[in-house]
């Protein structure tokens, strides 16, 4: 990626699954393509970058669920200003698999941009996932493809920041290779409590729904208790963004608005990747039952009950796992789950 912030093209689509740090990697990047040292880190044009403050670097706004025509046509509109440095003019656009999806898929909008970009824009493009109605886009850009970090990763990172080491192994086996999220986690002293919480689930399930509701509150209200460490850490991003800039001489951060709506997308995104840990858990305690009914008498009528139970329960703990890409209620996931669950 040194080589491509030193000979740059007209955009580039770096995509890699949850955990693989995109919105980092492509920041970082756009910072690489300003800086005269093609990545120092230090530069004045490194930390407005970083910051988020560049004039620039204009990171495009989606208001629902998948991207809009008018929204990648307000991109290009962007993308064809004349920068005001001596750098280039960068639009970001992250979860471009989501122009292929909604009543009205938008990705033949974001071509134009693609195929007919001024000289001094870059487009940097991100998606978890690259579906085969994306090929037409991902043609016309340099494909950069990341995967998560380990968890032995994660761990040594987090002990070196200071990180308890106890509290670093649960946080890295929590973060799904996701360097910022294992951050958020490491300060959360109730994690290990939330997973506690999934992992009782099949044994306080008794057969009344009063119970399986009570356990979906009990869920949800532990989900939203997760936000509070991320939020913690987003105001204090924010503190260290007022600062730098009063430091450069300006009455208040730039694109303001902009990042706050940044860390709203962040919080549902820190949520959704909760409740899907949160499925983990639970798919581990249901194998951890099969494994032992497997390693049990095959003759006994209960041993090959709890088999057939406990795979029942694997597929709708996963068919769960899939419904959460569908951006449904995550009240009315968690009571059909545990209703469902209930059976077994």
């Amino acid at each position: 990626m040194r080589q491509y912030a030193k000979n740059p093209v007209h955009a580039y689509l770096i995509s890699g699954p949850v955990g693989s740090s995109l919105h980092d990697t492509v920041l970082t990047f756009a910072a690489a393509l300003q800086c005269p040292e093609h990545g120092c880190g230090h530069c004045e044009s490194c930390r407005l970058v970083l910051s988020e403050n560049d004039p620039d670097v204009h990171f495009a706004e989606r208001a629902g669920v998948s991207w809009r025509i008018d929204e990648l046509r307000e991109a290009d509109r962007i993308g064809r200003r004349r920068p005001l440095g001596a750098g280039y003019q960068i639009v970001v656009i992250e979860d471009v698999e989501l122009t292929t999806t909604g009543a009205s898929p938008s990705a033949a909008a974001l071509l134009k941009s693609l195929e007919e970009p001024p000289a001094r824009t870059i487009y940097l493009l991100t998606a978890e996932d690259v579906p085969a109605a994306l090929d037409t886009v991902s043609s016309r850009c340099v494909e950069v493809k990341l995967k998560g970090l380990s968890e032995e990763d994660l761990r040594e990172i987090l002990v070196r920041e200071g990180a308890d080491v106890n509290a670093a192994e649960v946080a890295a086996n929590a973060a799904n290779g996701n360097l910022r999220r294992a951050r958020v986690l490491v300060r959360d002293a109730a994690l290990a409590e939330r997973i506690a919480q999934w992992r009782a689930v099949p044994e306080r399930l008794n057969g009344t729904p009063a119970i399986s509701a009570a356990l979906a509150a009990e869920i949800s209200h532990a989900l939203d208790d997760a936000i509070a460490p991320l939020q913690l850490v987003q105001e204090e991003e924010m503190a260290h963004r007022v600062q730098d800039s009063r430091e450069m001489g300006l009455r208040t951060v730039a694109n303001r608005r902009d990042i706050e709506a940044q860390f709203k997308r962040e919080q549902r995104r820190f949520r959704i990747d909760e409740l899907r840990f949160g499925l983990t858990a639970l798919t581990n305690v249901y194998r951890d039952r099969l494994a032992e009914s497997l390693a049990a008498d095959s003759g006994e009528a209960r041993s090959e009950y709890r088999v057939g139970a406990s795979i029942r329960a694997i597929d709708v703990v996963a068919e769960a796992n899939r419904r959460l890409s569908s951006n449904i209620d995550e009240t009315l996931l968690l009571n059909d789950l545990m209703l469902s669950l209930m059976e077994f």
